[in-house]
């Protein structure tokens, strides 16, 4: 009999579920979306219905040891999410306890999407074997996992690590969350755009990206302009490095890790991303520090990487618990 956990990624376009053995093979996938279910009680009974629909298609017996899910402003351990800004349910959802309703034989595990990143490159991806490693997701903000001596920093109420709400600037963007200057105001997939434009606004060069409006121009565009080598996109990517290459820095003075691995979007620039952020990084720490800090791209990333990252939570709590 094979075992098999279901892994869940609920963001706020569509969510990602599948079906995943320990190895991280994944037998069946879907999705649906979740703009379309303001109440949450619709949506879970869709999502638990297609769940089941997967299940049933596996070609083998099996046993299914428990459900991951992966959200945003998730907290693991009340099993809710609150106040997510990028959902349609407002205020705070007790989604662990709705979902229990429909698979009540096996554990349910919730954490927001970064902390699943980190489990899931610990269990499936390269820091297999680490014990202290960062996950810097760089979506449409900036998220982060912290893995302290094989242990997933949740601390007093789940929410540690969220270093992309670190102020790097007093005066500087104003944030989401309602604050000026917080990290992924800079470093993310809408912090970029934001450096385009104030590089258009202080340069005279021509660049396509003059040709567009905010709301037209996506990361992915600057990310194939770098790659393509436009030298206003480069410079957009040399900043971004630097901001967040000195914001890493001062998590490794906290943190000690042995590898920081970057997912997500902005990551898919490669060179562009890591060399800035590995330069600064490495200016800006002690000395003691210095040259012991890998930087690394995810290796599960793009590779149904937020259902793998959701998944992983039912393996790591079940190792955890033996």
């Amino acid at each position: 009999m094979r075992k098999v956990v279901v892994g869940i990624d609920i963001g706020g376009t569509n969510t990602a579920f599948g079906i995943v053995d320990s190895e991280g093979i994944i037998y069946g996938t879907d999705k649906l979306s979740t703009v379309i279910y303001p109440d949450v009680d619709n949506f879970m009974n869709e999502l638990c219905g297609r769940i089941n629909n997967l299940l049933g298609a596996l070609p083998f017996i099996y046993e299914l040891v428990g459900v991951g899910v992966g959200a945003p402003n998730a907290n693991f351990y009340k099993g809710t999410i609150e106040d997510a800004p990028n959902l349609p349910w407002k205020g705070i959802v007790p989604f662990v306890e709705k979902f229990q309703g429909y698979f009540s034989n096996v554990p349910v595990y919730m954490t927001n999407d970064a902390k699943a990143a980190a489990l899931g490159e610990m269990i499936y991806g390269a820091a297999k074997g680490m014990r202290n490693f960062i996950v810097i997701t760089l979506g449409t903000g900036l998220g982060s996992g912290f893995v302290v001596d094989g242990h997933l920093m949740l601390e007093h109420d789940s929410i540690a690590g969220e270093l992309g709400h670190v102020t790097i600037n007093p005066n500087g963007r104003i944030c989401g969350c309602g604050r000026r200057g917080c990290l992924e105001t800079y470093a993310s997939a809408t912090g970029i755009k934001r450096t385009v434009f104030k590089l258009l606004a202080d340069h005279t060069a021509d660049s396509e990206f003059r040709k567009l409006s905010y709301n037209q121009l996506t990361a992915e565009m600057i990310t194939k302009s770098a790659l393509n080598g436009d030298p206003l996109a480069i410079e957009a990517y040399e900043y971004t490095g630097r901001v967040l290459g000195s914001a890493l820095a001062n998590a490794v003075t906290i943190t000690d890790p042995e590898a920081i691995f970057l997912f997500g979007g902005l990551a898919r620039a490669g060179k562009y991303i890591l060399e800035p952020t590995k330069r600064y990084m490495e200016a800006s720490l002690m000395s003691n520090f210095r040259g012991k800090v890998k930087i690394l791209l995810s290796s599960v990333d793009g590779m149904n990487a937020a259902i793998l990252g959701a998944s992983a939570l039912v393996w790591h709590h079940k190792e955890a618990s033996s």
